[in-house]
């Protein structure tokens, strides 16, 4: 007997129309990583708490930062959801190597850890969720935040890929939770890559550059309900 073959389409990050979302909550959560590995600085966290308690039309910006571990990290952001009850929720990360403000478009149910984390795991071809969907799109407005960047001269790309490491595992448990707790109903979520300070290396940018493309972006999202059509692909 021939079994109907699972779907593995994405889901898609929760856009709820106007008209059915409950009254907007003013809180947008940011989270950037603990420092990794040897390193003392990690430019998510720096990013993110810089801009702790900033106001952009009318909302607050409230960081937090998540240990850069697999078990944990979404132990404590699970926490943080439901202690500030946020109307839009941010995820930074480090990438080093990049040269732009990444705006990741789809978060994978997998870990293929590299390298250990800082707790010492290393999970490998391990789900993220044990049967959840194969994939999430984010919930935030990319490619008008894109288009936002760039209005402004400031360096963005849509980025295919959030890796397999920590990053994508907060992004898929992020995305996950947005579509499934009834809470959470309404509120949008995605996760943005950064590159590293000038002082982490090459290449860069510097901490005000990224502070004026995280409020753009930001204030990009709140206003927008209905993202924009923009070529902003890759070929490979």
């Amino acid at each position: 007997m021939l079994r109907k073959r699972a779907s593995i389409t994405p889901k898609q990050g929760r856009l709820a129309p106007v008209s059915n979302r409950p009254t907007p909550k003013t809180t947008v959560l940011i989270t950037g990583f603990s420092p990794f590995g040897s390193e003392d600085t990690n430019v998510s966290w720096e990013l993110a708490r810089s801009l702790d308690g900033h106001v952009i039309d009318g909302h607050t910006l409230v960081a937090a930062q998540l240990p850069t571990e697999f078990d944990a990290s979404l132990e404590v952001l699970n926490h943080l959801l439901m202690q500030h009850h946020p109307g839009l929720v941010v995820c930074l990360g480090q990438a080093a190597g990049r040269q732009a403000i990444s705006l990741e478009r789809i978060a994978i149910n997998i870990d293929d850890a590299r390298i250990p984390d800082n707790a010492g795991n290393q999970p490998v071809d391990s789900p993220v969720v044990s049967g959840g969907p194969p994939a999430y799109f984010t919930g935030l407005p990319i490619k008008a935040m894109l288009a936002a960047l760039r209005d402004a001269g400031i360096a963005g790309e849509v980025s295919q890929t959030a890796g397999t490491f920590v990053c994508n595992h907060v992004f898929y448990g992020l995305m996950h939770t947005l579509e499934r707790r009834r809470t959470m109903h309404g509120v949008r979520g995605g996760f943005i890559h950064l590159p590293v300070l000038p002082e982490q290396g090459t290449p860069n940018m510097d901490l005000d550059q990224l502070q004026r493309g995280l409020r753009i972006a930001i204030g990009c999202a709140l206003a927008t309900q209905e993202d924009v059509k923009l070529g902003a692909g890759a070929e490979h």
